[in-house]
C-alpha cells in the first residue's frame, strides 16, 4: 500500500480540523444530553465509515477489509474505556459540564501517545519479526483475564497515578470550573481537573498497550492502524455522554472483547508461518462476536432503562465557591509597572538620586 505524504497530511489536517471543530461546539461548559450526544456519535461514525469507503475505492477491497476490521477492532475496545471512564468521573464527582473538557485534551493525549506506539511497534515488527509471537501471547493471555475477571471494575480510590500526583503535585481540593491551574498567593496549583485528566491518560495508555497489538492482527499498513485507532478514538467522547449510564446493560460485552482479542492473537499466531485467515473471514468473526454479546446483553437487561453510577458518600474533591473564584489571581502574568517591594525600596534608597517609585513587575490576565 503505497500511501504519498500528502495524503498523511491530509489525514492529519481532517484529525486538526475536526477537534478545532469539535472544541468549538463545546466551548462553553454545559451538560451534554443524549440527543446530543447521539448526533455527535453519528457525525464521528460517518466520517470513520467515510474515510474507510474512500479506502476501499482508492485501493481495493482488501485494504478497505483491513480498515474496517481495525476500526471495528478499536471501536469494540474503546466501549470497555468509556466504561472505565464513567467510573472514575464517577467517585471522583467531577461535574457533567466540564467532563467533555477533560476528555477532549484525554483524546488529544491518546492520539499524541497511540501515534507513537504505532510508529514504535512498526519499526519493532519490522527489524525483529518473532517480537509478533510476543504480541500474540500477550492478546491470548489478556483475553483469559479478561474472562476470568470479568466482573471485577478499576477502584480509582486505590489509584496509584492519582498517589502519585497528590504527592509530587501541589494542588486544590477543589474543583475551580474547568480551571486545570489556579493561581492562589503567587503560587501555582493544580486543580482536581487536571489531577482526573491525568488518571484518565493514563488509562488510556494502559488500554492503548492491548488495542495496538490487535490492530496490528488484522494489518501490517502504518496509515490503516494509525487512521482506523484515529477515527475510532475522536468518537470516544460522544460515545461516552451516549453511554455512560448503560453500563449495567452490557453485562456480556467484556467476554465478547475478550474473545475478540483471543480471535486476533489465533489470527496473528497463524499468520506468522502458517496460514493467513482471509480478511473478510477475520471481519466477519469479530462482528459477529461483538453483534452477539451486545444483542445478549441487551436482551438479558431488557426493561431497564438508564442508570448513573452511585456517587461516593464523601467525594474526595470539592467544588469552590464562587467568592473563590472571584478572588483567584491571573495564571499568566504581563510585564507592568507597580509599587516596588520593601527590599527593592532599601536597596534602591542607598543609591543617591535613584526613583523608586516605579519598578516592573509581573501582573496581568489569563
Amino acid at each position: 500500500m503505497n500511501v504519498p505524504l500528502w495524503a498523511w497530511l491530509a489525514v492529519l489536517g481532517i484529525i486538526v480540523l475536526m477537534l478545532a471543530v469539535d472544541l468549538f461546539a463545546h466551548r462553553r461548559a454545559h451538560v451534554i444530553g443524549v440527543r446530543e450526544a447521539a448526533v455527535w456519535s453519528a457525525v464521528w461514525v460517518a466520517f470513520g465509515t467515510g474515510f474507510g469507503a474512500l479506502v476501499w475505492q482508492l485501493y481495493g477491497a482488501e485494504f478497505g477489509q483491513q480498515y474496517f476490521a481495525g476500526y471495528l477492532i478499536e471501536k469494540s475496545l474503546a466501549v470497555d474505556n468509556v466504561f472505565v471512564w464513567a467510573i472514575i468521573f464517577t467517585y471522583f464527582a467531577v461535574p457533567r459540564e466540564y467532563q467533555h473538557r477533560v476528555l477532549f485534551f484525554g483524546v488529544l493525549g491518546a492520539l499524541i501517545f497511540r501515534g507513537g506506539f504505532i510508529a514504535a511497534g512498526s519499526a519493532i515488527i519490522a527489524s525483529a519479526g518473532w517480537v509478533l509471537y510476543l504480541f500474540a501471547a500477550f492478546l491470548l493471555i489478556t483475553g483469559y483475564r479478561m474472562i476470568r475477571h470479568r466482573n471485577e471494575h478499576l477502584d480509582p480510590e486505590k489509584s496509584k497515578t492519582l498517589a502519585f500526583f497528590r504527592n509530587t503535585v501541589p494542588m486544590t481540593n477543589d474543583f475551580h470550573g474547568q480551571r486545570f491551574l489556579i493561581r492562589k498567593k503567587g503560587v501555582v496549583l493544580a486543580t482536581p481537573l487536571l489531577a482526573v485528566l491525568v488518571v484518565v491518560e493514563v488509562t488510556d495508555i494502559i488500554f492503548a498497550v492491548d488495542s495496538i497489538p490487535a490492530i496490528f492482527a488484522v494489518t501490517d499498513e502504518v496509515f490503516l492502524v494509525f487512521t482506523a485507532n484515529a477515527f475510532a478514538i475522536l468518537g470516544l467522547r460522544a460515545m461516552y455522554f451516549l453511554l455512560a449510564d448503560l453500563i449495567h446493560r452490557f453485562i456480556y460485552l467484556k467476554i465478547g472483547l475478550a474473545l475478540v482479542l483471543i480471535w486476533v492473537g489465533v489470527k496473528m499466531l497463524l499468520k506468522i508461518d502458517i496460514y493467513y485467515i482471509p480478511t473478510p473471514l477475520s471481519l466477519a468473526v469479530i462482528a459477529t462476536i461483538l453483534g452477539v454479546s451486545i444483542a445478549m446483553s441487551l436482551w438479558a437487561t431488557r426493561g431497564q432503562g438508564r442508570r448513573k453510577l452511585p456517587t461516593p458518600a464523601k467525594p474526595p474533591f470539592g467544588i469552590a465557591a464562587a467568592q473563590d473564584l472571584e478572588a483567584l489571581e491571573p495564571l499568566l502574568r504581563n510585564r507592568r509597572y507597580a509599587a516596588p517591594t520593601r527590599k527593592e525600596q532599601l536597596s534602591a534608597g542607598r543609591q543617591e538620586g535613584s526613583d523608586t517609585s516605579l519598578r516592573p513587575t509581573s501582573e496581568g490576565h489569563e
